[in-house]
């Protein structure tokens, strides 16, 4: 289609609301037509829009991170971003805020994914520290790696735009990017599209109450689990199979956008490890594992099996995307040949950076990687090489794995990405010579590096969809996105620093850190001598292949054996209640408006659970706990009853849609 058929066809007014086909996938003659006008020219890099997302960035950097390491939450900082963009737009009023906020958002989502990669992986040099105290740790190591971590996830993901946000439209429910999205469309209703925004306000309002007040006041479970009944727990202590489910607004808003498909193929994979490998292991696992409840087994022995699965999957993926990632180089090699100088320029919606500049950003970025792991890092020109070959191949490859991961179910599997990332460098290291306290910097820096790279990819296919959803300028976010990761990675990298001074990462006030000490926990073994868990890295890859064999989504199938029953049996939940709520009625174009209308609540459940989420964790933080005044049976009825509640929410009002005329 040329760039003139585009301009026919998009030559009608703006629309207030998202077009019927933006979630679903196009027929052969359909074509997707954005919010904004894909041909004519918005404001979006304003002074305005940059200065704010620089703000948000620096504020919800130093949120995230205080946050993530002091009370163990991290959460989602787009979402949040995107609410406040609006309501200051708004506040303001602005003049059609749409493509600003779109800015603004991207910006300072720089701040989430930045933060995870920083503070999944830098933290665990001060927790070794504590044991081995010719370990040093300084500001410059924290913030290149993190800075040069987010520039590679930019860089590397940018070719592979065009393939996961347009070409793959409609068959990933990418669930964390429709939220923001219809959070940001908000903005865009008017008169008779007002009902879709005030369904999105109150739904917000529902989610965001519901689980402040749970999180915060323990009114009833967060977690149910047939292990805090009586008979559930003497069921667990014999047989070691234990029934979990959060009981969580957005968590229930998440599953429903996933969809029954993923939902019920990440649940399975739940189910496989704690219905079937958690018993076996205490059935007949060591004298030590057999006296193990099944939570400490599955943290420290059978979610290691989803680790290696979630590495083959990754594999697997690469090698099933390779003609994209081939397309992506040759496109590059193409323009740099000048074979791409004739050709149309493509509608403002689909302009990206031009692969040359994008291929001499990435050569600038390797160079100057390769230039810290050598002179900041190793200081040995040949282990720096190894370093660099290891960070690189993994870097780029698994870009794609955690778009797809982000794509399917909004659950970036970094950590466990990651960890595999330092097992199997670390391996490489030893063998080079790179070892004991030398080598746990090495390894922790290098990891870092990766880490968010690989968290920056999983965040800015996000950042791209809602883009694409919108009509934004591809270009334009991608130029600003490199500022707010500069601006987030000096942001992060003084505020973990700020924390070590004041809170420390060892001792009985120390940070949670969570994912710094399971990092930290794999390291030291491998660097001082110990043991690794290779048979179980290797089952779980092993497992993958077969999944790949039998037709299983084994990405989806892993990333449910690493994350704990909790987190994902609320999939399947939601999962069921898109499926029924879409298949009530013979009428197909109602049943499409119901599943619509219950998009639109289930995203105002995310985003209300994710702003809400923030102020559950500072009301923490500022030293407030709940004292649960109740026997435990009784706390945990009233979970199912007030979870059944918000299920029937959801059900009730998206069947209350009505057929489009």
């Amino acid at each position: 289609m040329s760039e003139t058929d585009e301009k026919i066809i998009y030559q009608d007014a703006d629309p207030v609301a998202l077009p019927e086909n933006a979630f679903r996938e196009l027929a052969a003659d359909e074509h997707y037509r954005p919010l904004m006008h894909p041909a004519r020219d918005y404001r979006e890099a304003t002074p305005y829009s940059v200065a704010v997302g620089l703000i948000l960035a620096v504020i919800f950097s130093a949120a995230a991170a205080y946050l993530g390491l002091r009370v163990g939450q991290v959460f989602e900082a787009a979402i949040p971003i995107a609410i406040i963009a609006v309501g200051l737009s708004g506040a303001l009023k602005k003049d059609n805020p749409l493509g600003q906020n779109v800015i603004i958002q991207s910006i300072g989502a720089c701040s989430g994914v930045i933060v995870a990669g920083a503070i999944f992986t830098l933290p665990a040099l001060y927790i070794l520290q504590a044991k081995y105290p010719d370990i040093t740790v300084n500001f410059m190591e924290i913030f290149l790696s993190s800075l040069f971590g987010g520039i590679l996830g930019i860089v590397f993901f940018i070719p592979f735009r065009k393939y996961f946000v347009k070409d793959m439209h409609g068959r990933y429910p990418f669930p964390e990017a429709t939220a923001t999205t219809q959070v940001l469309s908000s903005s865009q209703s008017a008169g008779s599209n007002s009902g879709q925004a005030k369904l999105l306000l109150v739904a917000s309002l529902i989610g965001g109450v519901y689980d402040y007040v749970v999180a915060t006041f323990g009114l009833w479970a967060e977690k149910v689990s047939t292990a805090a009944f009586g008979w559930g727990a003497a069921i667990a202590d014999k047989t070691k199979v234990v029934v979990s489910c959060n009981t969580g607004a957005a968590l229930l808003g998440l599953g429903y956008i996933v969809g029954l498909k993923y939902a019920f193929v990440i649940f399975a994979g739940s189910a496989f490890v704690w219905w079937v490998i958690i018993p076996l292991l205490g059935a007949y696992g060591s004298p030590e594992m057999v006296a193990m409840a099944p939570d400490d087994i599955f943290r420290d022995t059978a979610r290691l099996i989803g680790i290696g699965g979630i590495a083959m999957a990754g594999i697997i993926g690469i090698i099933k995307s390779w003609s994209i990632i081939t397309q992506a180089a040759g496109l590059a090699v193409r323009e740099f040949k000048g074979g791409a100088a004739t050709a149309k320029k493509p509608v403002r919606w689909q302009l990206d950076i031009s692969m040359k500049h994008i291929v001499a950003f990435i050569v600038i970025a390797l160079v100057a990687v390769f230039i810290f792991f050598w002179a900041g890092v190793l200081h040995n020109f040949w282990q720096a090489v190894v370093a660099w070959v290891v960070v690189t191949l993994i870097a780029f490859l698994f870009t794609t794995v955690a778009a797809n991961a982000i794509a399917i179910v909004g659950t970036n599997p970094v950590s466990g990405m990651t960890l595999m990332t330092l097992i199997v460098a670390s391996a490489i290291f030893v063998a080079v010579g790179i070892s004991g306290t030398s080598g746990i910097v090495a390894s922790m820096i290098i990891g870092g590096v990766v880490c968010t790279a690989l968290s920056m990819a999983g965040g800015f296919v996000t950042d791209l969809k809602v883009g694409y959803w919108l009509g934004s300028t591809p270009r334009v976010q991608e130029r600003w996105k490199f500022l707010g990761t500069l601006v987030s990675a000096l942001t992060v990298g003084g505020i973990i620093m700020l924390l070590n001074n004041v809170y420390g990462f060892s001792g009985p006030d120390a940070l949670v850190a969570p994912q710094a000490n399971a990092m930290a926990k794999v390291i030291e073994p491998i660097m001082m001598g110990g043991q690794t868990p290779w048979t179980l890295y290797i089952t779980g890859a092993v497992l993958a292949l077969l999944l790949n064999w039998l037709g299983v989504p084994a990405l989806a199938f892993c990333l449910g054996m690493f994350i704990p029953m909790d987190l994902n049996a609320p999939l399947l939940v939601g999962g069921a209640i898109s499926w029924w709520v879409s298949t009530r009625s013979a009428d197909k174009e109602l049943n499409d408006a119901r599943r619509d209308r219950g998009t639109l609540v289930s995203s105002g459940l995310i985003a209300g659970g994710a702003l809400f989420g923030v102020f559950a964790a500072l009301t923490r933080f500022l030293g407030y706990e709940p004292v649960v005044d109740m026997p435990v049976e009784l706390n945990q009825i009233l979970g199912i009853v007030a979870y059944l509640l918000i299920i029937i929410y959801l059900a009730v009002v998206s069947l209350k849609a009505t057929r489009k005329a």
